[in-house]
């Protein structure tokens, strides 16, 4: 008897979203479209400088790890998620929104020091994303913070790249596979974002280490990682690394490769506004799918349409209220 649909570990990070001109990237220095980690003290003149020109749109327990999971939660499922915070302020936010979610969690019962992770993510007219990190406490996620006796009686292990910048996150990562491996459980992870695939391409084959079951990327990152110039070219040297690929392709939609089979899944036509979090949603709703019985043509249908719906407004995630009505067509 499972205890947990999908067991996530990932970066927990306080997401504040603002709507910029495109301009304010050049101003401050960031790579659009990407993730760049920053320290405290950029933080709090990132944040001085957006505060005073732009309304923060929305703020929400984020991560990448933790968006897929509250699609799982919200379609019905049953996610558990380890993470770090510090207590603070912005810690006790998190749990307080992860519980809201539906999303089971351990906090430990000693306090964090420090500062609890925060994502400013800027949009821009074009609906791209482009993000300025804090790890904060998350950047001492360790082994310790794992819930064992939870993870042994999950149905998946679902593993966030993000992990790959931290070493102490990856000896968790590693502890957390052997126990997967002990006991049968199948493992998915998602590169999480170009940056991570550019940057931290040894950490990331690290973590993947003799292979995984199913692996989440997007068309750029497939190519930064593999070092193919093409999807195709990319797909035999992902596919040496895991069972099953998916690889989502924006409005072209994604392609499924693996198991001797090769599935084309069309996005639904929708007017994008915010990229933020739609691969994120797309992997928890695959997850869903996948720990409910769906075959992968049905399980990357619903993440085809929890995606495009993800996209079509601000935030990385749909209301809660929101996600049953997209489990049938």
């Amino acid at each position: 008897m499972y205890e947990f649909d999908v067991y996530a570990l990932g970066n927990a990070l306080v997401d504040r979203e603002y709507h910029i001109d495109e301009s304010l990237l050049t101003e401050v220095g960031l790579d659009k479209g990407r993730m760049s980690l920053i320290d405290a003290e950029r933080r709090h003149q990132l944040l001085a400088l957006l505060e005073a020109r732009y309304p923060c749109l929305q703020q929400a327990c984020g991560g990448s790890a933790a968006n897929s999971i509250v699609a799982v939660a919200a379609l019905g499922g049953r996610p558990f998620y380890a993470c770090r915070v510090a207590d603070d302020t912005l810690g006790d936010f998190y749990h307080r929104d992860l519980r809201a979610a539906g999303v089971a969690y351990r906090r430990l019962e000693q306090g964090v020091s420090g500062h609890t992770g925060t994502c400013l993510v800027l949009v821009t007219d074009d609906a791209e994303r482009t993000m300025a990190t804090h790890l904060g406490a998350t950047a001492d996620f360790a082994a310790s913070d794992l819930d064992e006796a939870h993870l042994i009686t999950s149905r998946w292990l679902y593993i966030e790249g993000y992990l790959a910048s931290s070493t102490s996150a990856r000896a968790a990562v590693a502890r957390a596979r052997d126990l997967a491996q002990a006991h049968d459980i199948p493992v998915a992870l998602t590169f999480s974002d170009p940056a991570m695939t550019l940057h931290f391409r040894p950490a990331l084959r690290e973590m993947i280490g003799a292979g995984v079951d199913l692996l989440f990327c997007n068309e750029e990152e497939a190519c930064l990682f593999s070092g193919a110039s093409s999807l195709e070219g990319a797909l035999p040297f992902l596919l040496a690394l895991a069972r099953r690929v998916v690889v989502t392709r924006g409005a072209q939609g994604a392609l499924i490769v693996g198991g001797g089979s090769r599935l084309n899944i069309p996005a639904p036509r929708v007017q994008a506004i915010d990229s933020n979090g739609a691969g994120d949603a797309f992997a928890g709703a695959f997850l869903y799918g996948i720990t409910h019985d769906f075959d992968p043509e049905r399980a990357g249908q619903l993440a085809a349409r929890v995606a495009a719906q993800v996209v079509s407004r601000y935030g990385p995630r749909l209301p809660l209220s929101d996600y049953a009505a997209l489990l049938t067509p």
